[in-house]
């Protein structure tokens, strides 16, 4: 009875090794969703391999890119998921996210709402909470620095032009560019949207700051007011 625990004990960890050796042989790009976040892990639990909780994981918070907005409370609601293993995925991910930022120090110009759009998503697209921030811009449309000005809810977030205008002017800012998320995925604009757009324009006409554009974020899609020709009209 024994001989048979531990040749099962050797068998499980055995294939809780493999995604590290298949790894080895072709490469990160060579493994599954599944493999690497069972990479990440490094174990499996009690009750099941390392690839069953990866698979476990990634049913519990929808995909690959449920990770994004996955939270240590969302992670440890599955069985073998504890706070340090859900801090070390988090980790993981954020990395991920990372190694898409340009270096700040490139000082990237920007001149299409692509452009824009592909400089923000990584960071900020997939966040659980709305974040409205500024992309600061130079009279040559170089990134001077982004800023978050105001964090809200689920859904919303309140945001009031002094704000936006209060770092811009301390940038010396040329122009800027208003971008903010929606949790729920989908980047069709509000009223509020529109509204609010419309007074940081009229705001920023008094300040002498142009406001170029204003993206709204969801996962990996974004709308543009400049192109879809609703930046200043207020309307949808």
């Amino acid at each position: 009875m024994q001989k048979n625990q531990a040749s099962r004990r050797h068998a499980r960890q055995s294939f809780q090794q493999w995604p590290r050796e298949k790894l080895e042989r072709l490469g990160p790009g060579g493994l599954g969703d599944n493999e690497l976040l069972a990479v990440v892990l490094g174990s499996g639990s009690r009750d099941q391999g390392t690839l069953a909780l990866a698979n476990a994981v990634l049913a519990h918070v929808g995909g690959l890119h449920g990770l994004t907005r996955a939270s240590v409370a969302d992670l440890e609601g599955v069985a073998g998921i504890g706070p340090a293993r859900a801090a070390q995925v988090l980790a993981a991910v954020e990395l991920g996210r990372r190694t898409l930022l340009r270096r700040t120090a490139e000082r990237p110009r920007l001149t299409s709402p692509g452009q824009l759009a592909s400089y923000l998503l990584p960071q900020y697209g997939a966040s659980p909470v709305e974040q409205f921030g500024i992309v600061m811009l130079d009279s040559q449309h170089r990134v001077i620095r982004i800023r978050i000005v105001s964090i809200g809810s689920l859904d919303s977030t309140i945001v009031h032009p002094r704000e936006v205008f209060r770092e811009a002017a301390s940038a010396s800012a040329a122009a800027i560019v208003l971008f903010h998320n929606h949790p729920s995925g989908d980047p069709t604009p509000s009223i509020d949207d529109l509204l609010l757009t419309k007074r940081i324009i009229e705001a920023g006409d008094v300040m002498g700051i142009d406001v170029v554009d204003h993206l709204i974020l969801a996962d990996q899609r974004y709308i543009s007011l400049l192109e879809s020709g609703r930046l200043a009209s207020g309307m949808p």
